[in-house]
């Protein structure tokens, strides 16, 4: 009688497994199915996104993120209905629950599609120096969610891609070559002519700065008080464009100096050309009045 559990256990044992193998074996045969698949076309997918001139980083993301997990998901969800799991229900949980996750995290979200377009339309790349949100630095890391600079004062910036896609951008590399612009007021009295050859003079010496194409000065505007004169400049190094309009404008200042040139200070000039004799009366009896008393 104790022989007969036993025996009865390893019968229902035995059928368990004949019926369960099958499944079990399938299942595997899936994931390997769908593993070959994944090492066969990744490199090939790589390759035609790369043709396409697609950016490194949207290249990873799009392979070794996005398509990866499709593929992974797509197998697991093969293997489990080999199994007899009821992958319906779990995927219905599975939407119910990623709709609750992106009403929460909708910046997120945002910020990550903002990543994509980034990566899609490639304003900038890494290495780029460039200005947004009042930022100025070089990009360090591209990520899906943010952008990362190093400014000039070697601080690191991260910035959401949302705000970046939503606001002016200046890429100060893309071109290679790059002016540099400085602003110098002269007076009135002085000629155009010699302050350009004085400031000319001044920015060719400045280190940094491009002989072809050669610096110019050209007049901007006639102000309050100064004529409003850009020194323009050339540099072959974006990274260089602080430092050397730093360097230029403290240039054109000792130069405008030593040639006499004067920058004025902003002033009002002040022209009376008509006043009746009872102001003059009254003005000479403010004057008199303390006199007279003393």
């Amino acid at each position: 009688m104790d022989k007969l559990p036993r025996s009865f256990d390893a019968v229902q044992v035995q059928a368990a497994l004949l019926v369960i193998a099958p499944k079990v074996v399938a299942a595997l045969v899936v994931v390997l199915f769908f593993w070959l698949l994944l090492r066969i076309t990744r490199q090939p997918f790589r390759s035609a996104l790369r043709r396409a001139h697609f950016a490194d980083g949207l290249t990873k993301l799009l392979v070794d993120g996005l398509y990866r997990g499709i593929i992974v998901l797509l197998g697991l969800v093969m293997a489990a209905s080999q199994l007899g799991i009821n992958v319906s229900a779990l995927l219905a949980g599975v939407g119910v629950a990623s709709i609750a996750l992106g009403f929460a995290a909708q910046e997120t979200v945002a910020n990550m599609i903002s990543g994509f377009l980034i990566f899609w339309d490639r304003p900038f790349q890494i290495g780029d120096y460039i200005t947004t949100q009042t930022r100025y630095g070089e990009v360090r890391e591209i990520t899906l969610r943010t952008t990362r600079i190093r400014t000039n004062d070697n601080t690191f910036v991260v910035i959401p891609n949302r705000q970046i896609i939503g606001d002016t951008l200046v890429n100060h590399s893309m071109y290679g070559e790059t002016r540099v612009i400085i602003h110098v007021g002269i007076a009135y009295r002085e000629r155009i002519a010699h302050a350009r050859e004085v400031l000319l003079a001044a920015a060719a010496q400045v280190d940094g700065v491009m002989k072809l194409p050669a610096p110019d000065v050209v007049t901007d505007a006639l102000g309050d008080s100064s004529v409003n004169l850009l020194v323009r400049v050339w540099i072959d190094d974006a990274s260089l464009e602080k430092p050397i309009g730093f360097r230029v404008l403290e240039a054109c200042k000792v130069a405008l100096d030593e040639a006499g040139i004067q920058i004025p200070f902003p002033h009002r000039q002040l022209i009376i050309e008509h006043v009746e004799d009872r102001v003059w009366s009254s003005a000479a009896t403010l004057v008199s009045g303390p006199r007279e008393q003393a």
